[in-house]
């Protein structure tokens, strides 16, 4: 354990549950502390069965800890933005997965290798994570106009912070598919199918774009695919991309590991696996 960082997860709902298992697999992170306020929460009385020392004074107990290096933010946009600068003070690396987005955006294979230097990064939403990749590889091929995604989740698995937070969803998820996937403009709609058993998380990518060459927009495609899958194994491509007139179209699937949430429930397993392989990389740089 002496050859890893120090890592905790302050927030521990589904989202930092589910995390806490990925970190717990991690080659350069070490989960010394999970941390939240609630005496019933079942997210810590699972960290402590693990060994996990816990505690139920929030964010106290990470600044009075001088080992923890990286902090996993799984709270919401009003705590963090409280705790992003306490953090900051303290010298601590947050990754953030609430909708505060304190730092810049970030999606691993895309653009991390541009925040390697900030204390304080974001991981945009699940469909930012699962969308703008392809339509950064499509950006790759040739110049986008415009990009349109639609994520269609089951509804089982989008909690009250999702449903609470439907408009800030689309206007990140779009801001997302313009700062790191490259188009001109973005739009993202999110529908949540309440079908029984619950669907896997589909999106669907919309482009216009100029000059499309459909082989190479295809390669592009499939190679950022291969590079997210590294990450999350259930990304799939469900709709090769093909080109009408100026309009590529194209479909990914994503299937959760089923850590602690439901496989369905892929709209969240990507941001705890997005979010892991980023605290992966700084735990790295941080070893060297």
């Amino acid at each position: 354990m002496d050859s890893k960082i120090k890592v905790a997860v302050i927030g521990p709902g589904n989202i930092g549950t589910d995390l806490m298992y990925k970190i717990r697999r991690s080659q350069y992170m070490d989960l010394a502390l999970m941390t939240g306020i609630k005496p019933d929460s079942e997210g810590l009385a699972l960290a402590g069965k693990l060994g996990i020392p816990t505690s139920l004074t929030g964010i106290d107990a990470i600044l009075e800890n001088d080992e923890v290096q990286i902090v996993f933010e799984s709270t919401g946009a009003k705590p963090h933005l409280m705790h992003a600068p306490m953090l900051k003070e303290a010298g601590k690396i947050a990754i953030d997965l609430t909708p505060a987005a304190v730092g810049p955006y970030v999606v691993p294979y895309v653009n991390l290798h541009e925040h390697l230097d900030e204390p304080n990064v974001n991981m945009v939403t699940c469909g930012g994570q699962a969308t703008t990749p392809i339509v950064a590889a499509i950006s790759r091929a040739c110049h986008i106009r415009y990009a349109e995604i639609v994520a269609t989740i089951a509804s089982k698995s989008a909690g009250p912070g999702t449903r609470q937070n439907i408009d800030e969803f689309t206007r990140t998820t779009a801001q997302g598919l313009e700062v790191i996937g490259g188009a001109d403009k973005g739009k993202a709609i999110i529908v949540l199918n309440p079908a029984e058993p619950p669907i896997m998380m589909r999106d669907t990518i919309f482009a216009l774009v100029d000059d499309p060459d459909e082989a190479a927009i295809r390669a592009s495609v499939q190679e950022m695919v291969r590079n997210v899958q590294k990450y999350v194994p259930g990304y799939r491509l469900k709709v090769e991309p093909f080109v009408d007139g100026d309009k590529v179209t194209t479909m990914i699937e994503v299937e959760g590991a089923g850590d602690y949430l439901p496989k369905y429930s892929g709209n969240l397993d990507i941001m705890t696996a997005a979010a892991c392989a980023v605290g992966e990389v700084f735990a790295e740089k941080l070893l060297n």
